[in-house]
């Protein structure tokens, strides 16, 4: 009788262990350099995140931060679903969604990170690389659809421009549409690939193409000032003006960026919800320091918290 008496209080206390053990909320260890957290990412920012993280763990190996790669609808619902904390995006969230989070006792926080470049890319056998923001429209909507239609281009034997973006939910879709179309329908001979490797090759090997990517996956790793780019394919000089010339087009070096002399900018937001200063917020702080900064403008963006070199330049 003992016996069973003992077997059954055992039974019952390890009982009321395992659901007390089940009930209790997970307790978060992670601090702003150590732990495990996700970080949700644009995928055309691969680049310069997959440097950012590089010398953030190297700096931090107690550090495991994961990157979830999605396109610019999907981060953001993410972060509104509260199934990421932490996303890099090129636009901030609206207001209305900023409440939404709110609601839930959480507070976005939204930090401009760098100024980015939208690059347009041909291929190394055109030599058109001027190009209006007027025509950049034209091209958009389908009211240009030939390169010897293209100002300044007219000698061109190339035939139908081939557009290309990364994805059709794609950052840099949207920028078209909302800053270059303002809106306009798009052109349905506007190709979208699964994402900017793809682009960028596709160009490489195609001559007639135009290609929308951004300008950390053309940036030159091996120019420290930043004036050049990636020799396989050409980035364009663009103007806002209807008659472009050297004298009045841009391409997107990080100088031309932060002047705003090149028409196609954007700025890039770290956003996070994370209610403490776990590894999210250890991140953030280091992609908005020193170190972090200098990665931006390596990667061939302007860095939001330091200063960018100015250095007068003559087209030869």
């Amino acid at each position: 009788m003992k016996h069973k008496i003992f077997t059954f209080t055992t039974v019952l206390i390890v009982t009321l262990l395992l659901v007390s053990c089940y009930n209790r909320p997970v307790t978060r260890t992670d601090t702003e350099t150590s732990g495990t957290a996700k970080f949700g990412v644009d995928e055309s920012f691969a680049p310069i995140v997959e440097e950012e993280l590089a010398v953030f763990s190297g700096l931090n190996p107690d550090a495991n931060l994961t990157v979830e790669y999605l396109s610019e609808p999907q981060l953001i619902k993410a972060i509104l679903d509260d199934s990421l904390q932490l996303i890099m995006a090129a636009r901030d969230l609206t207001d209305q969604q900023k409440d939404f989070i709110r609601s839930r006792k959480q507070t976005p926080r939204s930090q401009r990170i760098a100024i980015d470049g939208i690059a347009l890319i041909i291929n190394r056998q055109n030599t058109d690389s001027l190009i209006s923001t007027a025509d950049l429209k034209k091209i958009m909507t389908g009211e240009i659809t030939r390169w010897n239609d293209v100002t300044n281009a007219e000698m061109s034997k190339l035939g139908d421009i081939q557009v290309v973006f990364d994805n059709p939910n794609s950052s840099t879709l949207r920028y078209i549409n909302d800053s270059i179309a303002h809106g306009a329908t798009l052109s349905d001979k506007l190709r979208a690939l699964k994402n900017n490797n793809e682009v960028f090759d596709y160009v490489a090997n195609t001559p007639n193409a135009l290609g929308v990517i951004g300008v950390n996956w053309v940036s030159n790793p091996s120019d420290s000032l930043k004036l050049t780019f990636r020799q396989t394919i050409r980035v364009m000089w663009v103007s806002r003006n209807e008659q472009p010339t050297f004298d009045n087009s841009f391409q997107p070096i990080p100088a031309y960026l932060r002047t705003g002399d090149y028409a196609l900018t954007r700025d890039l937001f770290l956003i996070i919800t994370d209610p403490r200063g776990g590894l999210p917020s250890g991140f953030v702080k280091f992609f908005a320091g020193d170190a972090g900064q200098r990665i931006v403008y390596k990667a061939g963006l302007v860095p939001a918290t330091a200063p960018t070199r100015l250095i007068s330049i003559q087209e030869m």
